[in-house]
């Protein structure tokens, strides 16, 4: 069973930036995808970002596209999301998930292992 713990969040104002990590346990880490999905208030959670289990494939959603950048660091079972440009619409818990495959994909019922999840607030 993986377990993940993500850390990072914040308050940031609108144009700021802040870098999410997960470190992942308990699951041979580079074989699987990862991805981050955030969740606001009142909305279902939304894919954001996913990243392969090698790193080379990468898949964003519209609206984080050209200002978050998804990676991994295989020896150190970590994945991370750098977000620039931050807008309030932002503002959201961020979940980083594991799945079992080995390609990117926005499909949550595919993600088997969620963290606890990290705030992200940006002010306008």
């Amino acid at each position: 069973q993986v377990q993940l713990v993500e850390s990072g969040g914040g308050l940031v104002q609108a144009g700021g930036s802040l870098r999410l990590s997960c470190a992942a346990s308990g699951r041979t880490f580079s074989r699987n995808a990862m991805g981050w999905f955030r969740q606001a208030p009142g909305k279902e959670r939304e894919f954001v970002a996913s990243i392969s289990g090698g790193g080379g494939s990468t898949y964003y959603a519209d609206s984080v596209k050209g200002r978050f950048t998804i990676s991994r660091d295989n020896a150190k079972n970590t994945v991370f999301l750098q977000m620039n440009s931050l807008k309030p619409e932002d503002t959201a818990v961020y979940y980083c998930a594991a799945t079992r495959i080995g390609t990117t994909s926005r499909d949550k019922s595919l993600y088997d292992a969620w963290g606890q999840g990290t705030q992200v607030t940006v002010s306008s």
